[in-house]
């Protein structure tokens, strides 16, 4: 590969780190045809952007960023699939979905992610991935939260309104 190459691939790479908040490093290797065009498939219908990448380039690119990404270096290592995300959890479930017939031991395996500016290394991290909600999902845990109380004070009124009522109702009828 030429020297121009590779450098217009750290720059697309740089990009791609640049515009997705997060973005997982798999292991594709051993996937037939079938099985990779599945994968594409559901990267694309996820909104997940699939890239294969030389260790070196991702390497490169990963060092030119402003972010530590030091941890990751030592998973770089035979083939690498780059899953590049808007949400932090999308890669990982859709990992989860498409392993579960081989119990988490089939292809594509983790081997690193940054997710939620943390960055996790190794396969076993694949279920706290899984968990990590996004921030569309914590502002409604939040408002939820917020509103259980009102709710409750909004009942217990209008309850104890129809309690008293009731109370009036048939000391009246006395």
């Amino acid at each position: 590969m030429r020297k121009e190459d590779k450098g217009l691939i750290i720059e697309q790479l740089k990009g791609y780190i640049n515009e997705y908040p997060h973005f997982y490093l798999t292991d594709i290797e051993a996937l037939n045809a079938d099985k990779t065009m599945a994968l594409r498939r559901a990267c694309n219908k996820s909104e997940i952007k699939l890239v294969v990448v030389k260790n070196t380039l991702l390497r490169s690119a990963l060092a030119a960023s402003e972010v530590d990404f030091a941890p990751i270096y030592s998973v770089l290592k035979g083939n690498t699939a780059i899953m590049f995300s808007q949400s932090a959890n999308g890669p990982a479930k859709l990992i989860k979905d498409f392993t579960k017939d081989s119990k988490g031991e089939g292809k594509p395996q983790l081997k690193a992610a940054y997710a939620q500016e943390g960055i996790y290394v190794g396969a076993q991290n694949l279920d706290a991935l899984v968990s990590i909600k996004s921030k569309e999902e914590l502002l409604g845990d939040v408002i939820a939260l917020l509103e259980s109380p009102a709710k409750n004070v909004i009942s217990a009124l209008q309850s104890a309104g129809q309690t008293i009522h009731g109370v009036l109702k048939t000391l009246e009828e006395r």
